[in-house]
């Protein structure tokens, strides 16, 4: 059985302290936005602009990060960037315990936290790549999309309910101290890393800058993925903040109901990532990328759809549960090859543009997004969002960019 790939102890401890983090983080799922709606008042114009704003600087602030990243030993920068995020949002309950919490603080620290994510992701990504064998690299990134999956299906729910017992920002908190038992998690391993070397020219050079989007532009593959996924994601993610403020404020659903709308679907997640492996295996990656990146795209449209009541309950995690499925089968593949795809002196860097063009393009559809709610309302912006989206199955690659050196599907069914 594929998926029950033993990987190793050193794989082990990577994967629990990503449970740990995405855990935490599952608890704190949407918690900035919530905060701004329920303790500073926001209105949907200003919870967009924090949701747009914060991951943008943050992709700026990860630019300069990138090369930094590569020429250094992996194990230590995640360990750093799990500790910077501690700090970022420990401040946010102590300034909220002496009543001096305010937005610009919570775009402080959602800038902080989204750099440091994307440069966690860029060092844990190249270390994956080097502490797993090729052949298990799909298993491996399918494990880490079935944790964060479930992480969000059991997080909101208990963040909610924390929420309503304890105040506004405990689950900032449990988020924070997740960071924390991260590091902690990741100095376990013991697993020898040598440190990169360099070309002899200085790391921060612009061209080094640079280097992650040439590879990105430059693969026939790849490039495709790479504009896709930004539109995807931008215009997904485009709608949380809309349906925070349509949900919370419009419809009157209580802060338990918005948690269980998001959750319950993520259950979706762990069924799309454990068929992964083996639907890769049966009808090959190229069919994945265009059969499932299509059917991720076509359920957005459905949110305009909702209700007051058990019926919009029912709409919204109808929807985000088919989304979710294809999305959580599609993105092991697309990491894996990307990974596969990548000379090893470029993964950080390659990673960290593939991240900071996804953050932008969902800072940037974010905030017009909110602004076209803010003019009319966030229905119709929802409207928008899920008939654009329609459109991005256009952009995935052709077989001939994405099918050199793929192995043949399997006939079995094994």
């Amino acid at each position: 059985m594929v998926g029950r790939r033993r990987l190793g102890r050193q794989f082990g401890w990577l994967w629990a302290s990503y449970a740990v983090s995405a855990y935490g983080s599952g608890l704190g799922f949407g918690a900035l936005p919530l905060i701004a709606v329920l303790v500073l008042h926001a209105g949907p114009a200003e919870v967009s602009v924090l949701s747009a704003t914060g991951p943008a600087v943050g992709a700026l602030i990860a630019v300069p990060l990138a090369p930094w990243v590569e020429f250094r030993r992996k194990r230590p920068v995640m360990i750093g960037m799990d500790l910077a995020r501690f700090a970022a949002m420990v401040t946010i309950p102590v300034a909220y315990a002496f009543g001096r919490l305010g937005f610009v603080q919570l775009l402080v620290v959602s800038a902080v936290v989204a750099a440091a994510k994307i440069a966690f992701n860029a060092a844990s990504g190249a270390y994956l790549k080097a502490l797993v064998r090729p052949e298990d690299l799909l298993v491996a990134n399918a494990r880490f999309e079935s944790t964060n999956w479930s992480s969000i299906a059991v997080g909101p729910p208990l963040g909610g309910a924390a929420i309503g017992l304890l105040g506004p920002v405990t689950t900032v908190v449990a988020d924070a101290l997740s960071y924390l038992l991260s590091a902690l998690g990741i100095t376990a391993i013991r697993r020898q890393e040598e440190t990169p070397r360099t070309t002899g020219k200085s790391p921060a050079r612009a061209g080094a800058l640079l280097d992650g989007w040439r590879h990105i532009m430059g693969h026939p593959g790849l490039r495709p993925l790479y504009l896709n996924q930004m539109l995807v994601a931008g215009l997904i993610m485009a709608t949380e903040p809309l349906l925070a403020v349509l949900l919370l404020r419009q419809l009157g659903f209580p802060p338990w109901q918005y948690a269980l709308a998001f959750a319950a679907p993520c259950l979706g997640g762990l069924i799309g990532s454990r068929l992964a492996p083996r639907v890769v295996a049966r009808f090959g990656r190229h069919r994945v990328f265009r059969t499932v990146g299509t059917l991720r795209a076509i359920w957005l449209i459905g949110l305009v759809l909702v209700r007051p009541g058990v019926v919009g309950l029912v709409t919204v995690i109808a929807v985000e549960l088919a989304i979710i499925v294809n999305m959580s089968l599609y993105s092991p593949v697309l990491a894996t090859y990307r990974l596969e795809h990548t000379p090893k002196h470029l993964v950080a860097r390659t990673l960290t543009a593939w991240s900071i063009g996804q953050q932008a393009s969902i800072a940037v559809l974010t905030a017009l997004a909110g602004l076209l709610a803010d003019i009319t309302s966030p229905r119709t912006a929802l409207s928008v969002a899920g008939l654009l989206i329609l459109a991005t199955p256009l952009l995935l690659p052709r077989q001939e960019q994405t099918s050199r050196h793929e192995p043949e599907p399997s006939r079995s069914h094994s």
